[in-house]
């Protein structure tokens, strides 16, 4: 993502927190945004699996 759009989502993020919000709040908020948006880059570029194949591989039942 580009600086300026992260910039503009980090502000977006900022704004739509409560007035008691603390820094962990904060934080909590700007990580699941960065876990997502790598999640989606991820998915984009085929690099995900089949959960029942994930399972398999791990042993799970499904």
């Amino acid at each position: 993502m580009p600086a300026t759009k992260v910039k503009e989502e980090a502000q977006r993020l900022i704004e739509k927190l409560p007035d008691d919000a603390t820094w962990d709040d904060l934080m909590r908020r700007i990580y699941v945004r960065q876990a997502i948006e790598a999640g989606l880059e991820d998915s984009d570029a085929g690099r995900t699996m089949d959960v029942n194949e994930l399972r398999k591989r791990l042993g799970l039942s499904e």
